[in-house]
């Protein structure tokens, strides 16, 4: 931080040396550090000030400004709340400078002054220390040494003034030609002397006696005053003579274009401008006061006293009383204290000496006169300050504020969106912003009276509120922002994440972003399923039908939206496996067999076929194929379909029977074929026989060279019990070729309606049953 100093009236600067006082970017550097002025001139003293713009990624914000003399326990306490300087001392601050102005300096105003600003970081708070030393002094006439009649007088001051400083002189009132600040000559005992420096002849040393008797001469009350337009003015003045007085007036010399004579004043009672507006008094002898009623600004004007004795008159040179008339501007300012809140009554033209009035809530205050309201400031109260008649503007704390959305309706994503905030207060209301998110040491959006999203997002909904504060209190409301927009894309999820097993509960999860809440529907495939708001597609017991592609839509009145697709994979273990020979016609021996076995299974089953009775695999694969059929390889066989959820087992028996030679030729199949219907019924009834038997007598007839059918599906029936229940689940038939003897074939199908079966046989559905002739 810098300082300067400059001033206006006479003011000396006793020391111009730059001080730099400062550390990481706060000091302060002072151009001046100490002025001397004299009495009843104005000061001006400059400062700049610097500090860091950012601090932890934050911009810093300056709070207050103010000048300070004293302190109030370890706190700097605002010149402006200190009743000595009342309407005395004014602010003109504007970025990084603030200026100290102090009118009709006294000899009280002698002190060290500083600058203190205070920004809303965390200490981020600066004092300019040391500060600017002002000394206050006036002229006074001293006598010298006298040499015979003549005596020396001195014009001094304690301040020391350059070298080439002009003097004047005044005698009697009236200017004598001296530049020097010494003058040597003959004083008449009864006559005044007086000096000031050229050019601030307002600043003028106190008259004093050639001899240091009383002597004549006048001297005012004030040497200026300030009114207000509308009121009244007592200007006064003390005079002294010696001779008898035969007239005395007071008189504006502003006014001689109104005189007969411009050298000769004329009675002020007696101009039409004041026409019943003039009275003068007299309250004691040597006193005499001008009151002047009704002012207006026409009235600023320098007055004089003036009185004719029978030998000589007075009319001074010097300067009278400067009275200015100004409109009322009356204000209370608040100023922040260690105590709180103080009021001070400011006028540019009144002075801590004016008597003012002060009201709380339109009423008066008894026994509060001073510019410095005394009592406790009530925020929910508002005060003001009189004078004269005259009433300022009353302050109080923000009202509650009000909070409008721009524009109105629905707030779109997207959009434009400006929040206002506004509150009645005196001073005027400063404004923050903030978003409420749950975090105690919230920073604020923005310190202005309007918030505005040029393009507002979802992730801008919340609460929102803003505070309205000046220097008597704060007060505060909250605004809800919520952002419509259309369904994003949705996301699909499954549950449980891992490998859906058949049977198990599946719950299939549609979500997406939306305001309004959306509305779900769920496809398979291109079929809907379900509506709802949830969003979630239960299976409490998944089956292998539910596979397939899934989707959905999210939809509100702002759009809607489709999931892409989810595929579910409902994994099962393996059906019961179908089991199939080829060829599916007879088969010779010696031909090559493929045996088939496929089931349903996710994953893909992988197969295993084995010879009942045999302990290692016959072949591994969904075809098992047996290249050179033989009768050894009669017997049962089974695939097994195995997968990591489970396996299934099916049976298949091959049946090898003897046969008696090879195929005739083709002429003679002929011949046999018209034969086989009465030898069908021939066997057909040697089978019925036989059965009887063998029923009741237990003994097997003897074949000869019939076929015995009993030994065919006796030994399916044997060997179908032998295979597990659960694998008896499917039965299975194809063609047979009988060979009666080597010379003579017989071909016959048996389809599965026309066979008769007892009830364990048509139980036995997992076994597969095959007759492989021989030759």
């Amino acid at each position: 931080m810098s300082l300067t100093a400059a001033a206006s009236g006479f003011v000396v600067f006793l020391l111009s040396v730059q001080v730099i006082q400062g550390q990481n970017d706060w000091g302060v550097t002072y151009s001046s550090t100490e002025i001397c002025a004299l009495k009843g001139s104005t000061v001006e003293i400059n400062c700049t000030y610097t500090y860091p713009s950012r601090i932890d990624g934050r911009d810093t914000m300056v709070e207050e400004t103010f000048w300070f003399t004293t302190l109030q326990g370890n706190m700097p306490v605002d010149l402006r709340t200190h009743s000595g300087y009342a309407g005395r001392v004014e602010y003109s601050c504007s970025e990084k400078s603030c200026t100290l102005r102090i009118t009709d300096l006294r000899e009280s105003d002698s002190a060290e002054y500083k600058f203190r600003f205070i920004t809303d970081q965390e200490g981020g708070r600066y004092i300019g220390s040391p500060g600017v030393t002002l000394r206050v002094t006036g002229f006074q006439v001293q006598r010298g040494n006298s040499k015979s009649r003549k005596t020396q007088l001195n014009c001094h001051s304690s301040c020391r003034l350059p070298r080439q400083t002009s003097y004047i002189w005044y005698e009697n009132g009236r200017r004598i030609w001296s530049k020097r600040s010494s003058y040597l000559d003959t004083f008449y005992s009864t006559y005044s002397y007086s000096c000031a420096v050229e050019g601030h002849e307002d600043v003028l040393a106190p008259p004093v006696c050639g001899h240091g008797y009383s002597c004549t001469g006048v001297k005012y009350t004030n040497r200026s005053i300030c009114a207000f337009k509308g009121s009244s003015v007592d200007i006064s003045c003390i005079y002294r003579n010696y001779q008898t007085i035969r007239s005395k007036f007071w008189f504006s010399p502003e006014r001689f274009h109104q005189w007969q004579s411009p050298s000769q004043p004329e009675d002020l009672s007696e101009d039409s401008q004041f026409a019943g507006r003039v009275q003068v008094l007299e309250s004691e002898r040597g006193r005499s006061t001008l009151r002047i009623t009704d002012l207006t600004e026409s009235d600023s004007a320098q007055y004089h006293f003036k009185f004719t004795t029978t030998r000589s008159d007075w009319r001074s040179s010097l300067p009278g009383t400067t009275l200015t008339v100004t409109a009322p501007d009356l204000k209370v300012q608040v100023i922040l204290s260690p105590a709180g809140p103080q009021l001070i009554c400011y006028s540019s033209c009144l002075t801590d000496r004016s008597p003012f009035i002060w009201y709380q809530n339109d009423k008066k205050v008894e026994k509060e006169t001073s510019p410095s309201y005394a009592g406790y400031v009530d925020p929910a109260d508002s005060y003001s300050c009189g004078y004269e008649g005259h009433r300022s503007v009353p302050v109080y704390a923000p009202k509650l504020p009000s909070v409008l959305i721009s524009p109105t309706g629905d707030i779109m994503r997207g959009s434009s969106v400006t929040l206002t905030c506004s509150s009645d207060a005196n001073p005027a209301a400063k404004y923050t912003w903030y978003k409420k998110n749950g975090d105690p040491d919230l920073h604020p959006l923005s310190k202005e009276p309007q918030l505005v999203f040029s393009s507002i997002q979802s992730s801008d909904s919340g609460e929102y509120y803003c505070t309205a504060d000046n220097k008597l209190a704060r007060t505060s409301k909250s605004v809800i922002v919520d952002v419509k927009y259309a369904p994003r894309l949705p996301s699909v999820s499954v549950s449980p994440s891992a490998e859906i097993v058949e049977g198990s509960s599946v719950t299939l999860t549609c979500s997406s972003d939306a305001n309004p809440a959306a509305n779900y529907t769920w496809y398979k495939e291109k079929q809907e399923l379900l509506r709802g708001q949830t969003g979630i597609y239960h299976f409490s017991s998944i089956s292998s039908e539910d596979r397939g592609n899934y989707s959905c839509k999210s939809e509100n009145q702002y759009g809607e939206i489709n999931s892409s697709f989810v595929s579910i994979d409902v994994q099962y273990a393996p059906r019961l496996p179908s089991v199939s020979v080829s060829p599916s016609a007879e088969i010779v021996e010696g031909s090559s067999v493929n045996l088939t076995c496929s089931s349903d299974a996710n994953p893909a089953a992988n197969y295993t076929w084995y010879k009942e009775n045999e302990d290692s695999p016959k072949a591994s694969g969904q075809i098992f194929t047996i290249t050179d059929f033989r009768a050894e390889h009669s017997g049962n066989y089974y695939c097994e379909a195995q997968n990591r959820r489970g396996r299934h087992n099916s049976t298949l028996q091959l049946i090898v029977v003897a046969g008696a030679g090879k195929s005739a030729a083709i002429g003679t199949i002929t011949v046999i074929l018209l034969l086989i219907v009465p030898i069908a019924v021939y066997i057909w009834n040697r089978r019925k026989t036989s059965l009887t038997q063998q029923s009741s007598g237990g003994k097997r007839p003897d074949n000869g060279g019939q076929v015995n059918l009993s030994d065919v599906y006796g030994n399916v029936s044997g060997d179908a019990q032998r295979q597990p229940a659960e694998q008896e689940d499917e039965l299975h038939y194809t063609s047979i070729r009988l060979s009666v003897n080597q010379e003579e074939a017989l071909y016959c199908n048996f389809r599965p309606a026309q066979l008769r079966q007892t009830e364990e046989e048509e139980e036995e559905d997992g076994v597969d049953y095959t007759i492989v002739k021989t030759d």
